[in-house]
C-alpha cells in the first residue's frame, strides 16, 4: 500500500473516530497531497460531505490545469455525486481502496477516459464491513437507500 492510500485510510479512521462514516480521500498533485478529507455528513449535518467532496473542499480553489494532473485516492468506490465532481474538475486518475461493499460510478468514470484502479485493500474492506454491520441505518442514509 502506498503512502497516499495510507493517508486516505487515516482520514477514514478520523471520520469513524468522530462518529461518522469511515470513508477517506486525498487529492495528490506532483507527489504532494493538496487536499484531504473524510465523510463528515454526520458530524456536519451535511447531505454532500462525502470523503471526496471534503477533500475537494480542503484543496481549495485550484486551476483546472492542476486538477487535470491530479490523482484522487479514496477508500471506497466513488458514488455518482463524487464521480460528478471528479468529472467536473477533470481528474484523470482515481485509485479506489475497495468496491466490494459499495460499487460506485466506476464505469461512468472509465467511459469518460478516467483511469480507475481498484486495490481491494483489506483495511478498507474491513472498515466498511464493520461499520455497515454496526450502523446499517446510517450507511443506508449515506448511500441514499
Amino acid at each position: 500500500m502506498n503512502q497516499f492510500m495510507r493517508a486516505a485510510i487515516d482520514e477514514a479512521k478520523k471520520g469513524l473516530a468522530e462518529g461518522g462514516v469511515p470513508i477517506g480521500s486525498v487529492i495528490v498533485h506532483n507527489g504532494k497531497i493538496i487536499g484531504r478529507g473524510h465523510n463528515r455528513r454526520v458530524q456536519r449535518g451535511s447531505p454532500i460531505l462525502h470523503g471526496e467532496m471534503d477533500a475537494f473542499e480542503n484543496a481549495g480553489r485550484q486551476p483546472a490545469s492542476v486538477y487535470r494532473e491530479c490523482t484522487l485516492y479514496t477508500t471506497l468506490s466513488p458514488c455518482c455525486m463524487c464521480s460528478g465532481a471528479i468529472e467536473l474538475y477533470g481528474i484523470t486518475h482515481v485509485v479506489v481502496g475497495e468496491n466490494k461493499t459499495f460499487m460506485g460510478a466506476e464505469d461512468r468514470l472509465r467511459a469518460l477516459g478516467v483511469t480507475v484502479e481498484v486495490l481491494q485493500e483489506p483495511t478498507c474492506i474491513e472498515l466498511m464491513n464493520t461499520f455497515i454491520e454496526h450502523h446499517p441505518q446510517l450507511w443506508n442514509e449515506d448511500i441514499g437507500a
